[in-house]
């Protein structure tokens, strides 16, 4: 069986009214959500994102001092929402590394427009943080986690971090009452399907949402090879053929996953194909680094520097018309380019996943 992971594409233009609204680019996508990164340092090194032996003689870490100040991003994230943004997510790095971050979290669910507030992290932390964050409003929250196997967790993650810590936050996470968790799964080829079964059958019937992601070539460091991606349709058939499952109507336009649900009723699961079947022509998403940097992709090679505007001391409206000109001047598409081989590939240094989230 081989079900079709593009049953549940959203059309290319939004029908809600609202949307109508929202500045385009000129692939006429609306600017709807932001990532922004606080930090850039992780306490896991995974061989994906940011791999022990390649990443430390590419990349020195930002100091404090060259962090985005909480009433900088406050400030910025004021702008992004008025442009249209009601979806913020947290990332780094690994996110719960930086200080302070309910004071973040509490200041940026003030700001009006803003619906959703969501945090991606490794999951080390939220035994300590899950309860906190959630009290000072974060809505969501997303795991990484890629095997259950415990020696196998420790050798993508650069044998840092145990896997029963993060088994203990994602269960404070359930209990604490976050609207949705969500557990994303990096497809490899060294990550068997014993391993992926294991996986549906841990979380199936409770709260947190599977979405396996197919290997991406976000970054430079972590020296992707087509070879190692397992295109999600294989898993797709893999789940149904355990565990039947059918494809269901997306949330909203520009969701990235292809979303299934069991046919019991015990829950879903979603995939991310950014390799096979790539989703760019519904991206609605614009990111901060950590250092203030916009990018307008995730494989971006480039960004403006918010930071030195904010430096400059200029106006609201300054603002809002950089970050505006900037959408409407946005024709990326990387991975719809990548999927076409006749297409000239520039080999030009690309940002890190770690340095704007993924």
């Amino acid at each position: 069986m081989n079900m079709n992971l593009g049953l549940n594409t959203p059309s290319a233009v939004p029908k809600k009214e609202e949307d109508d609204l929202k500045i385009r680019d000129l692939y006429h996508r609306p600017l709807c959500d932001l990532r922004v990164s606080v930090i850039d340092q992780c306490n896991f090194r995974c061989s994906y994102c940011m791999p022990q032996d390649h990443c430390a003689e590419q990349y020195t870490f930002l100091k404090k001092d060259q962090w985005l100040t909480f009433p900088q991003i406050e400030r910025l994230v004021r702008m992004f929402a008025k442009l249209g943004v009601e979806k913020v997510r947290l990332t780094g790095g690994e996110p719960l590394l930086r200080p302070g971050l309910s004071t973040l979290i509490r200041k940026l669910k003030k700001i009006p427009g803003l619906k959703d507030l969501a945090l991606t992290t490794n999951g080390s932390l939220l035994y300590r943080d899950a309860r906190k964050l959630r009290k000072a409003g974060l809505n969501r929250i997303t795991v990484s986690l890629d095997t259950l196997d415990a020696e196998m967790f420790r050798q993508i993650n650069g044998h840092r971090g145990t896997l029963e810590r993060v088994l203990d936050g994602i269960r404070e996470c359930e209990d604490a009452g976050y609207e949705c968790i969500k557990i994303n799964v990096v497809l490899q080829k060294n990550i068997g399907h014993r391993r992926i079964l294991d996986l549906v059958r841990y979380f199936k019937g409770r709260k947190p949402i599977l979405r396996f992601i197919e290997y991406m070539d976000v970054g430079n460091c972590n020296h992707w090879n087509p070879a190692a991606v397992v295109p999600a349709s294989e898993i797709v058939d893999l789940i149904n053929e355990h565990f039947p499952i059918e494809p269901v109507e997306s949330n909203y336009y520009g969701e990235v996953a292809s979303r299934y649900q069991f046919a019991d009723g015990e829950g879903e699961v979603g995939f991310i194909t950014s390799i096979t079947q790539p989703f760019c022509r519904t991206c609605t998403r614009s990111r901060l680094s950590a250092d203030g940097k916009m990018y307008t992709c995730l494989f971006a090679n480039h960004g403006i520097d918010m930071r030195s505007f904010l430096d400059q001391d200029v106006s609201d409206d300054e603002l809002l018309n950089i970050i505006q000109s900037a959408w409407q001047k946005r024709d990326d598409r990387y991975s719809e380019l990548r999927a076409k081989p006749a297409t000239p590939r520039k080999n030009l240094p690309k940002i890190e996943m770690f340095q704007i989230g993924g």
